[in-house]
């Protein structure tokens, strides 16, 4: 985590939708990238349930049904996959609930649910300000406040210390509660604490950490509870406890506890000697608790002067939510004042990044031309932007050079079979290959939806810094989309994320080829894998089936809802895969990796770039310009230079998010083509029958002359692989003038499974002119999670 002067705090502000009225006391859980907002305070109590969009930066009301319960306060609420809990709370003043409700948010479903008493005991009475937390497929209850008055309206407060566990049952509904025989000395009863369970990486055992709370007066203990031997404890802690308080909010972020806000008492207070009498006040102070050694971490003190606008105001009864090592803060109440009987509640959103984003995978090529690349890599989740950089073989040129001029190419031979991932594809059919680098992973897919209600704010491909990279989207694109049913029960994790690399608004020329998924039913019914090609301009690719969440490329569907079967895509992008016959003298010279020279293409908003030139830097000098906490050259000062034909790249990714830079991704090669070469085949469809599966495609866009034949391969299971899966070998399964071919079940059974990504069989597909082969088309037919053979 950053040092406390470097915590770069952001506040939300172009957000669009309905935004839900401020409030205390509410409670929120993250679904991938979903905020999920319920209940609270505020004039009322609120009973609507709202949804905030932090990729699309879109606050949104789902239309829910079934058994919707009543606005509540100070509830519990817990997520388990898509499934979320509500227990108890605040209903109306003085009357409190002790019922249960569970929302299927892949439908939007409410339900109320009755779990068993305990075999012996009461169930939980009534109460509020309570803490539920989720570990596994039980919930634990702890604490919380009671009224002891049957009149609502005369309040008699009774603080708990009473322990539950709740039984869940898989995907839906619940077993019953239990009362847990624990040992040791339990925690003082208390409400509008925070609980949070934490279990080591590959060590120990699950354990439940108790923070503050309010008994008559603000606490500062921290319990633990070892969710296997049932025993509490105190550890013993290091470093600065932050001060006493409730009304705060816990969040567990990798092996850290962080502790924003909550009523505190007054600077100089001595809460110890007078502790029911003392003046309480909401605080922005934020600390964190090592998990692994129980050490404190102040980041914000109550002490520090907070600069005008650079962090959130002090606040109380606020709702915080992880999105992967991200932390979101929304509303709250700032304070009351007794004179006036009223408080005030903020209204306003904001993050903080805790770490650098990690690395993201390595970049995959959709398409090479003799100038250019057309690239991709997986997107990472609550990032600022993409720093990719490159590096070639060819001599450094100094930053005083003309730029405009392609470089010296003298002394530098280019060798057509180097071009990109492979080596010659032989001759005989049952031949095979092997793949000289690493086959890249799939791509994370995004259902693309025309709801007005719900537009999507980012471009395409907006550059947030100049970049010599156009908008990819604009160009030939041979990722083509598809689906197939699977047979078999659904399961949340299954449910794979649909996408395409075209936005919506995308205006693709007349000369270049999108792909465009279609389905006529809300599920996925059809047994035939099947795309349609289409040249117009605005192409949008989407599919009918319902969404599971949204990217930042997407538009929001408000029913949310998830697919009754699994699906399974294929996904396709072209590989320098040079298939030429013809031999150059020497290849290309390699660079040692301590040796290169990396040079930045740009910084990118998205995940795709068209990469047809990069910047220069001078040797010794850079000009920094800052991007958040990370440095970057000023590129309005630098040269920049084209592609060259024939030529091998390397590219490298990283993610930027409030904290910098993060680290690179693994390195990826390829190779612009040589003139006079064929394009790749497009428009790949996949469709099953009584004898395999039918493979067909579009022959490429530019054939450069007559094509002669094409050659379709697949990547079987070898030993090789076994002890390399980075390293594909193909066997080819057709050589012809037709755009399809049969693969028969028997070849079908002697393919590999590629799990660098999600699990796929992987096919290529080239054409071949008067001057040899081109590009390689690249298939990878998605087999869904199960290991079965393909067809099952």
């Amino acid at each position: 985590m950053a040092a406390p002067s470097l915590l770069n705090w952001r506040r939300v502000s172009s957000f669009t939708g309905p935004v839900p009225r401020a409030r205390h006391g509410h409670r929120a859980v993250a679904i991938r990238e979903l905020m999920i907002i319920f209940g609270g305070g505020n004039e009322g109590i609120a009973d609507e349930l709202h949804v905030y969009n932090t990729a699309t930066n879109q606050w949104f009301l789902p239309a829910v049904r079934g058994d919707i319960p009543p606005g509540c306060a100070a509830h519990g609420f817990v997520c388990d996959g898509t499934r979320i809990l509500v227990f108890g709370g605040m209903v109306e003043y003085g009357r409190y609930s002790n019922e249960l409700y569970e929302l299927q948010a892949s439908r939007w479903l409410w339900k109320k649910v009755k779990p068993h008493p305990p075999p012996s005991g009461l169930p939980p009475c009534p109460r509020l300000g309570h803490s539920f937390s989720l570990y596994g497929n039980k919930c634990y209850l702890f604490g919380g406040l009671a009224n002891e008055s049957e009149d609502s309206n005369n309040n008699v407060p009774r603080y708990l210390n009473d322990f539950y566990e709740l039984e869940l049952q898989h995907g839906s509904g619940v077993v019953g509660w239990s009362i847990p025989v624990t040992k040791g000395v339990v925690p003082s009863p208390r409400e509008s604490h925070t609980a949070v369970i934490y279990c080591k990486k590959d060590s120990g055992s699950p354990k439940m950490y108790v923070f503050g709370g309010m008994c008559g007066a603000r606490l500062d203990d921290l319990w633990q509870l070892d969710l296997e031997t049932m025993s509490w404890s105190k550890p013993e802690t290091k470093g600065t406890v932050p001060l006493p308080r409730s009304l705060h909010t816990a969040s567990v972020i990798g092996n850290k506890m962080y502790i924003f806000g909550g009523w505190v008492p007054h600077k100089g207070e001595n809460t110890e000697t007078s502790p029911h009498d003392c003046e309480w006040r909401c605080t922005s102070s934020f600390s964190y608790l090592n998990l692994d050694t129980t050490e404190w971490t102040t980041l914000v003190s109550d002490s520090q002067e907070d600069k005008k606008n650079s962090r959130p105001r002090p606040r109380a009864g606020h709702c915080a939510v992880a999105v992967g090592t991200r932390l979101y803060f929304w509303s709250g109440r700032d304070g009351y004042k007794k004179a006036l009987n009223s408080q005030v509640c903020c209204k306003d959103l904001w993050y903080l990044d805790t770490e650098k984003p990690p690395a993201p995978s390595q970049v995959q090529l959709i398409k090479a031309t003799t100038n250019s690349f057309h690239v991709k890599w997986d997107e990472v989740s609550t990032v600022e932007g993409y720093l990719l950089q490159l590096s070639t073989d060819l001599p450094y040129q100094a930053a005083s050079s003309d730029s405009s001029a392609a470089p010296n190419m003298q002394g530098v031979r280019m060798d057509p079979h180097r071009q990109g991932s492979n080596n010659i594809v032989p001759n005989s059919i049952n031949d095979t290959i092997n793949s000289t680098k690493t086959e890249q992973p799939a791509t994370k897919e995004t259902s693309m939806k025309n709801k007005p209600e719900f537009k999507a704010l980012m471009d395409s491909n907006a550059i947030l810094y100049p970049s010599l990279a156009s908008n990819a989207s604009n160009h030939n694109s041979h990722v083509v989309d598809m689906l197939r049913k699977n047979e078999g029960p659904h399961t949340s994790a299954n449910v794979g994320v649909l996408s395409s690399c075209l936005d919506v608004r995308t205006v693709i020329p007349e000369t270049s080829v999108s792909s465009t998924v279609s389905s006529t039913q809300t599920m996925v019914t059809q047994q035939t894998i099947k795309t349609e090609s289409s040249s117009t301009n605005g192409a949008v690719v989407k599919d009918e089936t319902s969404l599971t969440t949204f990217s930042t490329k997407s538009e929001v569907d408000e029913t949310y809802a998830l697919p009754a079967t699994k699906i399974s895509r294929v996904e396709t992008h072209a590989t320098a895969t040079p298939f030429s016959k013809e031999t150059p003298s020497n290849p290309v010279a390699t660079v040692k990796a301590g040796e290169q020279q990396w040079c930045d293409v740009g910084i990118f908003k998205n995940n795709t770039a068209l990469v047809s030139q990069f910047y220069l830097l001078p040797k010794g000098k850079q000009s920094i310009s800052k991007v958040g906490n990370a440095d970057v050259p000023d590129y309005s000062l630098l040269k920049k230079q084209d592609l060259v034909p024939g030529t091998g790249y390397r590219f490298r990714v990283a993610a930027i998010n409030g904290c910098g830079i993060g680290p690179f991704s693994k390195i990826s090669e390829f190779k612009t083509c040589i003139p006079g070469f064929p394009g790749a085949p497009s428009a790949v469809r996949i469709s099953k029958n009584v004898e395999g599966i039918h493979l067909s495609w579009e022959p490429p866009t530019s054939p450069s002359g007559n094509i002669l034949e094409y050659s379709a391969y697949l990547a079987i299971r070898t030993a090789q692989i076994q002890d390399n899966p980075s390293q594909l070998v193909f066997m080819r399964i057709y050589c012809g003038l037709k755009t399809s071919c049969i693969v028969i079940a028997g070849q079908l059974a002697n393919a590999h499974i590629d799990y660098t990504s999600r699990p796929a069989i992987v096919f290529r597909i080239s054409a071949k002119n008067e001057k040899g082969y081109g590009p390689a088309t690249q298939v990878r037919w998605l087999q869904g999670n199960n290991k079965k053979a393909p067809l099952n």
